[in-house]
């Protein structure tokens, strides 16, 4: 699972019983020789499917890690892009490569997702692998702190694996990791929240159009396909719904 530069079983393991902020400051250094790393065939995948929605004006990557998502941003977005996390560790790694020079303007924010320090400045926002880090009661929270960032007619994406075949060996590798960490977090504190099958998309829509969102799902055939031809990834598009009699923001085209 790991390439030698990756993180040993050790500190895997110093790093799963510290609480999910300290566990990323220890993981940073290492992340991007992990599988935690999101691929970059979906990456790119995005990156296509908001070139063909856009274009942005300013662009949040949404607990922004070591900074991939920041990637995607600078080709879609045209003036600033913003990466938020709160893992002092894993945005120190991001400073370290921001994206190519002569893009967008770059920042960085150490914040918690759920109480973003920003006003509605911004016309795309962006995330990747993090939801696992949200408990189901926790959605409707993060959603609407992510529609009061976004301007009227704003895009919230982020893409949506093809869950495995029941009883398929990817099933049950989903189903083991998040059983070790129910038990982990009955009987160690602080608890790390990180769980692959804790969030279904359909309760993940409902909320998405209770916070205000007009939702929409693009394959992304860029990602590959299953064996039945159905693409392995897809991408939602969640639209902020305008204010009854406001204007629509001109940072992008509708």
């Amino acid at each position: 699972m790991f390439s030698p530069e990756g993180p040993s079983v050790r500190e895997l393991a110093v790093q799963a019983l510290s609480s999910v902020q300290r566990g990323y400051d220890l993981l940073a250094p290492k992340f991007d020789h992990t599988p935690f790393r999101t691929p970059d065939t979906v990456l790119d995948a995005v990156a296509a499917a908001l070139g063909r929605t856009g274009p942005f004006d300013s662009g949040l990557d949404l607990c922004c890690g070591t900074g991939a998502g920041l990637d995607v941003l600078a080709r879609v977005c045209r003036r600033r892009v913003t990466g938020v996390d709160f893992s002092e560790g894993m945005l120190a790694v991001a400073r370290e490569r921001p994206p190519s020079a002569g893009g967008p303007e770059v920042s960085w924010v150490r914040a918690d997702a759920r109480a973003l320090p920003f006003s509605a400045s911004f016309d795309l926002v962006v995330s990747f692998g993090a939801f696992g880090h949200f408990l189901p009661r926790e959605l409707p929270g993060l959603f609407a702190g992510v529609r009061a960032v976004l301007r009227p007619g704003g895009c919230f994406a982020f893409p949506v694996a093809a869950p495995p075949r029941t009883f398929s060996r990817g099933y049950w590798t989903l189903l083991g990791f998040d059983a070790v960490m129910r038990v982990r977090n009955a009987v160690w504190r602080p608890p790390f929240v990180m769980y692959y099958r804790a969030l279904r998309f359909d309760v993940m829509v409902r909320e998405l159009e209770r916070a205000g969102f007009d939702v929409r799902l693009h394959a992304l055939p860029e990602s590959g396909r299953r064996p039945d031809g159905s693409p392995r990834a897809r991408m939602v598009e969640a639209r902020r719904r305008p204010e009854p009699g406001g204007a629509v923001s001109a940072g992008r085209a509708l």
